[in-house]
């Protein structure tokens, strides 16, 4: 009897363990979010010429999404000249209250998940104006969308799909429907087709999860922060942040795929952000939401950018 007890006793004590580790693991990303909020709770209403803890990392999130200079060394945890430009920038893109203080409005838009794109591409550098009015010479704004010069030629409007080799976060089959489904968004108001790649051959575009820093120079992040990236034509990769909470219909604590895969792929054919928050090109997406159509201002872009 004493053998079986103790046999009993230990598959017990295993069964606990796993229970607490799931456990902790299920708590991993909302307890990840929360820092993201904490710590822009805390920089707000930091004035100009403080220093405090954060600033740098606020820098630098705003230097990635294009609203420092290209050529900005950021080593500073005060509140400078530098910072009140930027976040100017940021709050006139955004089309909030241009204050250059961190203020309400502008934290909790920065607290919304978001791609992972730029929104300025290839700012100028310190030595030019730093006004979002000018933004640059290769760089186009017609209403609220905004393309630059890469597009697919002509050649090139039938256009190849295939999955890569990342992290396994969807069954094919679901994948597949869902960025067919996406796709055909985009064809629908273009000259464009999409056709998924036999197994073994080549494609233009590649889809896939990945985790971390995945080898294309632009990490993620974890959960809650950049959600995905693509790159514009004729790169055609398409990356999709495995740690976040992914569905195909989205709870409120989940990233709906489709949604965020048509803005992805608005990258692919070579659109930038939108500042109109009713695009699909707008850059944020709030957690547990649905937006997988085409907007007119999406529409107006890639007709602009593909004149028929």
């Amino acid at each position: 009897m004493a053998p079986k007890l103790s046999h009993l006793l230990l598959a017990i004590l295993v069964i606990f363990s796993i229970q607490t580790f799931e456990g902790r693991a299920r708590t991993l990303k909302p307890e990840h979010r929360q820092s993201l909020s904490s710590f822009l709770q805390k920089l707000e209403g930091v004035q100009k010429g403080q220093a405090a803890e954060g600033l740098l990392d606020l820098k630098k999130y705003l230097k990635k999404f294009g609203y420092y200079p290209s050529d900005a060394t950021l080593t500073s945890s005060d509140f400078d000249d530098h910072l009140e430009l930027a976040l100017r920038a940021y709050q006139k893109y955004f089309r909030l209250n241009v204050t250059g203080k961190l203020d309400s409005s502008t934290t909790q838009l920065m607290m919304i998940p978001r791609c992972g794109v730029p929104d300025i591409i290839n700012p100028p550098p310190a030595t030019e104006p730093t006004s979002t009015d000018s933004k640059n010479k290769k760089f186009h704004m017609v209403a609220h969308y905004a393309f630059g010069s890469k597009k697919w030629p002509p050649s090139k409007y039938a256009l190849t799909y295939k999955f890569g080799p990342g992290v396994h976060v969807f069954d094919l089959k679901t994948l597949r429907s869902v960025c067919a489904d996406a796709f055909q968004k985009w064809a629908e108001v273009t000259s464009f087709t999409f056709k998924e790649a036999t197994d073994g051959a080549s494609a233009d575009l590649v889809i896939a999860f990945y985790s971390g820093d995945h080898g294309d120079g632009d990490p993620f992040d974890g959960p809650g922060k950049i959600l995905a990236h693509a790159f514009f034509p004729q790169d055609g990769r398409l990356h999709y942040d495995a740690d976040e909470n992914w569905s195909t219909d989205p709870a409120m604590d989940q990233y709906d795929l489709e949604s965020v895969s048509v803005h992805e792929i608005g990258h692919l054919l070579g659109l930038q952000h939108s500042n109109n928050n009713e695009s699909i090109m707008y850059p944020s997406i709030h957690i547990g939401r649905k937006k997988r159509d085409l907007a007119q201002d999406d529409i107006d872009g890639i007709h602009a950018l593909y004149p028929n």
